[in-house]
């Protein structure tokens, strides 16, 4: 939850989310390791670096309603990887 500011994150709105993103993060890179994605060590390392690249331009964002929609989106890539299918944006 945020509330610092109203349309830019404030200091305290993204410490706030630091965890949560570290968590999810850490989640979604154990998660690559599954063994029940149909993933090699290769297409694994790949998608890894993906993610990083991905968790990288969104730690640039500002805007409060950007960031609750890049966390719901890590949420929801996270359930699918837990299913054993791969996320569209990280295929």
């Amino acid at each position: 939850m945020m509330s610092g500011g109203l349309i830019w994150a404030t200091a305290e709105d993204l410490a706030r989310n630091r965890g949560r993103v570290l968590s999810l993060y850490r989640q979604i890179l154990r998660s690559i390791n599954s063994p029940n994605l149909p993933l090699n060590l290769a297409a694994r390392l790949a998608k890894k670096a993906e993610v990083r690249a991905i968790f990288m331009l969104a730690s640039e964002e500002r805007s409060l309603h950007n960031i609750e929609d890049l966390i719901d989106a890590a949420n929801y890539s996270l359930s699918l990887l837990r299913k054993g299918e791969i996320p569209k944006y990280i295929q």
